[in-house]
């Protein structure tokens, strides 16, 4: 793989394709439809002198993520990439309906059959950043800014893990699940335990805690208190036992349970669900510890959270002090498109669409291509 340098007008620096480590066989067509690969022959041989400019936009208000990918693509695998003109929007823009966030202009068969992997990237890495947006923002709607920690490893293949967590850094989570998430950004994965290391010391959150604390003493201190569905209870053990070493707890209850505190009191049932975390569990849990004096101690509810109920709890005040989010961070919502819109100077598209002049974009020079040794 050949190192590049993409210079951008205003110097923001670009990831490169020594990041993102880019499948070979794209430039053979392996990964473009067919009718491109059909398309890109038929402009070789009967029309090759044609010029076309390509542009790319999408239908919602969005923050845009792809683009350094994007540019890495058509470095590594365009024809003669240094005489393409791009111009492009950079990764973390905020981006309208159907804005312009990237043209390339050259000769169709230089480019043309990279059209669907480029919308691809553009979707996927857009959907991801702007999902974490929404929620990053509806964690802040109490006026307060609460970290979300991005938890997405289980709701997708595995190989996605490095794109999506670059995508939920654009977006604004600034913690991940797994080292592979942080490797476009420089940063490691972040965590403490899962029921399976409770269910190792046989249910005993105590024991598990400890042998946590001893193996990983330099660690905040986080027990994840929902393994035995009573959440108040496991909690003020933990925090008795730990005091002010214990930093947080977890509940990550699902959503098909009931907590042992309704059943233990019926009388707070009401008109709510009472399923899975919800705010009367959290509220009941935070005046449990502040009365034992374990002010210190945080609240961190995952399971099934996405921007509207987080919106919900925000503006109840529900007494939580960090997020963890994982599958609706993941749904690809926002599809690109590529159109040719300008042959050979001129304005020549397809009904309903047209060239869009976008002032904002920068002009990106790409570098010749260098023959491996």
């Amino acid at each position: 793989m050949k190192e590049i340098s993409l210079k951008l007008q205003g110097e923001i620096s670009r990831l490169t394709n020594k990041t993102f480590k880019f499948d070979e066989r794209v430039g053979e067509g392996w990964f473009s439809a067919v009718y491109f690969l059909k398309t890109k022959k038929i402009a070789e041989e009967i029309v090759p002198d044609n010029t076309v400019t390509m542009q790319f936009f999408q239908k919602e208000n969005a923050v845009l993520c792809g683009t350094d990918e994007v540019l890495a693509l058509l470095q590594e695998f365009a024809v003669r990439p240094e005489d393409l003109e791009i111009h492009s929007l950079a990764d973390g823009d905020k981006v309208q309906p159907f804005e312009s966030v990237l043209t390339i202009t050259g000769p169709y068969q230089h480019f043309g059959f990279l059209e669907g992997v480029i919308d691809g990237i553009l979707a996927r890495r857009t959907s991801v950043a702007t999902n974490v947006y929404e929620v990053v923002k509806a964690a802040r709607t109490s006026g307060t800014e609460k970290p979300v920690i991005f938890m997405g490893d289980r709701d997708d293949h595995f190989m996605m893990q490095s794109g999506d967590g670059y995508a939920a850094f654009i977006g604004g989570s600034k913690a991940q699940a797994t080292h592979a998430m942080n490797e476009w950004w420089g940063k490691k994965g972040i965590g403490t335990m899962p029921h399976a290391l409770i269910q190792l010391f046989e249910g005993d959150l105590v024991k598990a805690t400890k042998a946590y604390q001893k193996t990983f003493p330099d660690d905040e201190l986080m027990a994840l208190v929902d393994y035995n569905n009573d959440v108040i209870v496991d909690s003020l053990k933990v925090a008795r036992e730990f005091g002010d070493e214990l930093s947080a707890v977890r509940l990550d209850t699902s959503n098909h349970m009931v907590d042992k505190y309704f059943t233990r009191n019926p009388d707070v049932l009401g008109s709510f669900d009472p399923r899975g975390v919800n705010p009367k569990l959290i509220f009941a849990l935070r005046e449990a510890l502040d009365a034992e004096g374990f002010t210190q101690v945080k609240i961190v509810a995952s399971g099934g959270f996405d921007a509207a109920r987080i919106t919900r709890y925000e503006k109840e005040r529900v007494p939580v002090d960090m997020y963890g989010v994982g599958g609706s961070l993941l749904k690809i919502h926002i599809g690109f498109t590529g159109d040719n819109v300008i042959l050979n100077g001129l304005p020549e598209a397809k009904e309903g669409r047209k060239y869009r002049e976008n002032p904002r974009l920068e002009k990106i020079e790409l570098k010749k291509q260098q023959v491996e040794r």
